[in-house]
């Protein structure tokens, strides 16, 4: 008889109790592509669409724990990190993953809230830089979170251009610049490979409150593709064109009285089996 798995996804980040974001939005994410998906709690905010009203942090230890008994028992083929907003969770993060290597990781910066509001300190951001960039094979930082790591304004597609080579210059290998804050009809991101080559993906923009969890869902459906087996450069093209179908299918919905959710099932996939030899 024969025998089959499911390509897995961990994902590392904190809760959303809207379930547009964080956990949620990446447990909805890997299931709609097809794959079976695993987590570990970061952090416990206590939110809906209007907000953060406040943050409950989750003991080291039992992140550390966490990671450990999941990967102990259902290795994934991709993992994604979210939010890490200290420095102890930067480290435990990173030395424990240090004991699993080869598995793709594709870590989303959080660092500015939707506010503008800088979310962590110099000392975390540095953390990040030498902790988790050698480690991870892609980043995915947006404008704002990009202007923070290469320290310098990020406004316009030049700056992107200038904060990106800043950006790779830091030890990340392949990068992901966001440009969803940017002014204008057209979504512009760059693609920065660990080969000098710089790609552009341009999408068009919607006009909506419906983007909540759009960042976390994207680094999440890049994972997800990449435990499906496609290379990089495909996972992060399929994200993107994903994150954008899931924003145009949610557009008309009303989800609570502030921003909304992506629609994250817009054509969802069966969960993928792969046959074990």
């Amino acid at each position: 008889m024969k025998k089959y798995s499911y390509p897995s996804v961990m994902t590392i980040a904190g809760f959303d109790g809207s379930g547009g974001a964080g956990i949620q939005a990446d447990i909805k994410t890997a299931s709609a592509l097809g794959c079976y998906s695993t987590s570990v709690l970061t952090a416990l905010p206590v939110q809906n669409t209007q907000g953060v009203s406040a943050i409950y942090p989750i003991p080291t230890v039992a992140i550390k724990e966490q990671i450990e008994t999941v990967l102990d028992d259902i290795f994934p083929q991709a993992i994604k990190i979210g939010m890490v907003h200290t420095t102890e969770l930067v480290n435990t993060i990173a030395a424990t993953l240090k004991k699993y290597p080869g598995t793709p990781i594709v870590f989303d910066p959080v660092m500015v809230a939707s506010s503008g509001d800088k979310l962590i300190e110099e000392e975390t951001v540095a953390a990040i830089i030498k902790q988790l960039f050698p480690i991870s094979l892609l980043i995915t930082p947006n404008m704002d979170e990009a202007a923070i790591l290469a320290k310098t304004k990020v406004k316009t597609l030049k700056d992107m251009y200038t904060a990106g080579e800043k950006i790779l210059k830091l030890g990340c290998r392949h990068l992901l610049l966001k440009g969803g804050h940017m002014d204008g009809p057209t979504i512009t991101s760059l693609y920065f490979d660990d080969k000098g080559r710089v790609n552009t993906f341009e999408f068009e923009k919607f006009t909506t409150r419906n983007t909540h969890g759009s960042g976390c869902t994207l680094s999440c459906a890049i994972a997800s593709y990449l435990a499906l087996g496609k290379d990089l450069h495909e996972a992060v093209q399929l994200g993107q064109t994903y994150v954008h179908q899931a924003i145009s299918g949610g557009i008309d919905v009303r989800t609570g009285k502030g921003n909304g959710p992506l629609n994250h099932f817009f054509n969802p996939k069966k969960l993928v089996k792969h046959e074990v030899v």
